[in-house]
């Protein structure tokens, strides 16, 4: 099955902003940038979206229907979300950042518990859609996930791969 995993384009977030599942507006103008990647996708792939509204726009720009799904969820930062990163507790921060993979964020999850729920999803989407041509509109984390878990990649070594603004990245599962 082709998969194309699409990182939403920039946010109004301004750089060094923990946001995670809040639902941040997208940054204009996109649609430029929203038509580079509808060209990159196939006419017919069935688009899978985050329910948050910066995936969900440019994915009801990809395709008239799409199916939102909240396991394409960004991670939960919980007591982090819109916090300056500079701003964490160090005493909160630092275990996290020694072992983000198993090391929840308070009042959030580790980056385990976001794979269990992404992989969760592909699991239902092969056991579904075999043969289709499929297009997921998401986030940087779950992009990274998606790809350890296609590749057989430690979780700790997910952040090798480079996942831009308004990215596609074409795999096969």
């Amino acid at each position: 099955m082709e998969v194309y995993l699409v990182r939403h384009t920039e946010t109004v977030c301004e750089k060094g902003i923990c946001y995670g599942q809040t639902d941040v507006t997208l940054k204009e103008p996109y649609l430029e940038q929203f038509e580079s990647i509808k060209s990159q996708i196939p006419s017919d792939a069935v688009v899978y979206s985050s329910p948050l509204s910066r995936c969900v726009q440019l994915a009801n720009y990809l395709a008239p229907s799409i199916i939102t799904d909240s396991r394409l969820m960004e991670m939960h930062f919980g007591d982090w979300e819109m916090k300056k990163w500079d701003d964490i507790p160090e005493a909160d921060f630092t275990p996290w950042m020694t072992d983000f993979v198993n090391v929840a964020v308070p009042n959030g999850e580790s980056f385990v518990e976001l794979h269990h729920r992404v992989t969760d999803f592909l699991a239902t989407l092969i056991s579904e859609n075999n043969s289709k041509k499929i297009a997921i509109v998401t986030h940087a984390g779950v992009i990274r996930s998606i790809l350890c878990a296609n590749s057989n990649t430690p979780l700790k070594d997910a952040f090798t791969n480079k996942v831009d603004f308004g990215a596609v990245i074409k795999i096969e599962l």
